[in-house]
């Protein structure tokens, strides 16, 4: 990368990853400070205030998406950003779940992913892409690992009226890095005039786009799979004598080691232009993953390292494909990347919320292996939809 596009690849992962965080922190905790609160016993109107920031993500992603094909990311990412702040303020200045709420729901309102990925590719060129993405997509998986780290340190020193408005000034931040930071677009990209391709033509498009569909699904089971495993391993390691304040140590651990063996493969299908086939390679890290687990469980050969080298392998399809999926859903859309960005990220929260409310469901009633063989046999459908998928055109290099 040049220093223009490292500087934007940076900027624009952290405010990425800022979302993410503001979806992830609360989860180890919020149930809990929940009893402290009127109204805190009713379960539902608590997994709601928990889960309204993802499903409502999920309605402005496509919106703001196509609105920043049209006016720009610098606008719609600062605006969006501006509600997050907003939300933050008004979580953190009432004792009452409903008033979280509404503060969760307009945090939510603020559906920048699709416009930050755009902005992303706008100021990349074709041939370092996946690289930049992949800052983008490692930014979840370090937003998840940080916030299993540090939640219940910060609720026991700030509280969680506290953590709100650590949120809010860090949002206060991410503004001006917007604002400041990140590059203008380059002279190639500009503004959609309005008029000329109507919302509902960019949508059609990019939904009926068979290459678009396979990631969208893709992304959906990704991240609901994701959620679904973690509502069971926190308690895996438990049974096995590992506290809860110790398990941030096998989470990092395995998530580093998993970006030693990714990121010699992601460059090599990069420069080898087999981006679809290492997709599909991805997809098989996480079958095994789910398949391995379920094995263990089932064989009763739980123990921290066997556990800890199915997190291994799950890291490794992970991480690769939050880096490939945004990248190629970038390329296939092309001058709808927005939009297109705009689809993926819906589905993308789409699963975020299915993956808690679904997984729960099944964990609760027919316990830990069911969540593996479930995961097992969606991965399985996903890899059968995917062994379709074309590879890209090669990269044309910008002048």
């Amino acid at each position: 990368m040049n220093s223009s596009e490292l500087r934007a690849s940076l900027s624009l992962s952290g405010i990425f990853a800022l979302r993410m965080l503001g979806l992830f922190l609360i989860l180890p905790i919020f149930s809990l400070h929940a009893h402290g609160l009127p109204n805190g016993d009713n379960a539902l109107l608590v997994g709601t205030t928990i889960g309204i920031y993802g499903i409502v993500q999920a309605f402005f992603h496509i919106p703001l998406g196509i609105l920043s094909d049209r006016v720009g990311r610098r606008m719609v990412v600062m605006g969006g950003l501006g509600l997050f702040v907003l939300g933050a303020i008004i979580a953190a200045s009432h004792d009452d779940l409903y008033w979280i709420l509404v503060g969760r729901a307009i945090q939510g309102a603020g559906a920048i992913s699709a416009a930050i990925t755009a902005w992303v590719a706008d100021l990349t060129r074709e041939e370092i892409r996946t690289r930049a993405m992949a800052l983008i997509g490692g930014s979840i998986a370090i937003s998840f690992a940080i916030s299993i780290v540090i939640a219940a340190p910060l609720y026991q020193s700030l509280g969680m009226p506290g953590i709100f408005w650590m949120m809010a000034l860090l949002g206060v931040f991410a503004i001006l890095v917007a604002w400041k930071v990140v590059p203008s677009a380059p002279l190639t990209f500009a503004p959609q005039p309005v008029g000329t391709t109507s919302n509902l033509s960019r949508f059609m498009k990019v939904l009926k786009d068979p290459e678009l569909f396979r990631l969208n699904i893709g992304v959906l089971i990704l991240h609901a799979s994701q959620v679904a495993l973690f509502l069971v391993i926190p308690s895996m390691l438990v049974n096995n004598e590992l506290a809860s304040s110790a398990h941030w140590k096998v989470y990092l651990s395995v998530l580093v080691a998993s970006l030693f063996v990714m990121a010699p493969m992601l460059m090599r299908a990069e420069k080898k232009n087999r981006l679809a086939f290492l997709l599909k390679v991805s997809v098989v890290f996480m079958l095994l993953a789910q398949t391995y687990f379920g094995v263990i469980i089932f064989g009763n050969y739980q123990n921290i390292w066997t556990i800890s080298f199915g997190l291994f392998l799950f890291f490794i399809g992970f991480n690769l494909l939050e880096s490939l999926q945004p990248s190629l859903v970038s390329r296939f859309a092309g001058d709808n990347r927005g939009a297109g960005l705009g689809i993926y990220n819906t589905t993308m929260s789409i699963g975020l919320f299915l993956g808690g409310i679904l997984g729960g469901a099944i964990y609760g009633n027919f316990g830990s292996l069911a969540i593996f063989e479930i995961d097992a046999v969606l991965l399985l459908v996903w890899l059968i939809i995917a062994a379709k998928m074309s590879e890209l055109p090669p990269k044309v290099k910008m002048q």
